[in-house]
This record gives C-alpha cells, sequence and structure tokens, in this order.
C-alpha cells in the first residue's frame, strides 16, 4: 500500500488537503469536457475524494493496481455519468463508449462500437441493463424472461466474454 492510501486510510488530515489541492484543477479540467458547470465539477470532485477516502478505510484500495489518481479519475467520471444519465443528457451507447474512451483513442472507441454492434442484441441488451441502467441481476432474470440469477451471471460473463474476443480479434 502506498503513503497516500495510507493517509487516507487514516485520516491524514495533511495528506489527504495535499491530495486534494494536488489533483483538483485537473480534475475539473478533465471532466469538463461533458459541459457541467465548473461549479457542479467542484462539487463532483469533493464527492469524489469523500469516496476515494471511504474506499480507503474500508480496505477496497489496499491492492490498488493503477495510480492514486486514475482510480480517482475514474471516480469522478462515474459520478459525471450517472449525473448526466439522471438528466438524460447522455445516452446508453454514449456511456458506455465513453468508458473505454480515457485516454480519448478515437480508434479505441471505433473498435468498441463495432464490436458492440456484433455482440447482437440480447447480450447488449444484458450489459446495457446492467452497466448502464444499474439493475441488479434479479430485475434483469425478471425483464429478460430468464429463470434463475445463475443463468444471469453466467450469461452476462459470456457476454463479456464475447464482446473481449470481438475486440480483440478485430
Amino acid at each position: 500500500m502506498n503513503k497516500q492510501i495510507a493517509a487516507l486510510k487514516n485520516g491524514d488530515r495533511k495528506e489527504i488537503e495535499k491530495l486534494y489541492n494536488q489533483y483538483r484543477n485537473g480534475f475539473v479540467l478533465f471532466l469538463s469536457r461533458y459541459g457541467l458547470p465548473q461549479e457542479e465539477l467542484t462539487d463532483i470532485y469533493q464527492d469524489a475524494v469523500v469516496a476515494l477516502i471511504e474506499n480507503a478505510r474500508k480496505g477496497l484500495m489496499d491492492h490498488l493496481e493503477v495510480e492514486l489518481k486514475t482510480y480517482l479519475f475514474a471516480i469522478g467520471k462515474f459520478m459525471v455519468f450517472k449525473r448526466l444519465k439522471k438528466e438524460k443528457e447522455i445516452s446508453a451507447e454514449d456511456l458506455i463508449f465513453e468508458w473505454y474512451d480515457t485516454d480519448n483513442e478515437e480508434a479505441e472507441v471505433s473498435r468498441l462500437r463495432e464490436a458492440l454492434n456484433r455482440l447482437g442484441g440480447r447480450c447488449y441488451e444484458l450489459l446495457n441493463l446492467f452497466y448502464y441502467e444499474g439493475k441488479n441481476l434479479d430485475e434483469i432474470r425478471e425483464l429478460m424472461g430468464y429463470d434463475k440469477k445463475d443463468v444471469v451471471k453466467s450469461q452476462k460473463s459470456r457476454c463479456l466474454k464475447q464482446l473481449k474476443e470481438i475486440i480483440e480479434n478485430g
């Protein structure tokens, strides 16, 4: 566990303030492309930092495999998408594509778009319900007419595997 995560976990105010100031401007700049006012992005940043601290305290970051900044920005991006989805300013398709557009690499986004189109209706629907609409497995089971929750779980896994294979094999 790195020094910053340990500081978050232990509630070290000095380190938390340092971290807060270190990433604030970059965070707001990074997420400004989604058209939200700066005040709203600042509020989202504060919420993201709170979530970051809570995740550290819960031990969810003990074995973090990405940079702390990347993790924090991902939390913020998720919060922005959630807000935009609530306000109906972003479609399910855009949301899925944006998650893969971390470095703004058009080729990757294009590959994902093509893969999703090739994936098929049933898998696309399941992944959309789970990842975009935030439905749980029981809700998806009911909506899609599956017999058991485990079947939905297996199907979701197969769909993700299929999507990954389509992306990898072109």
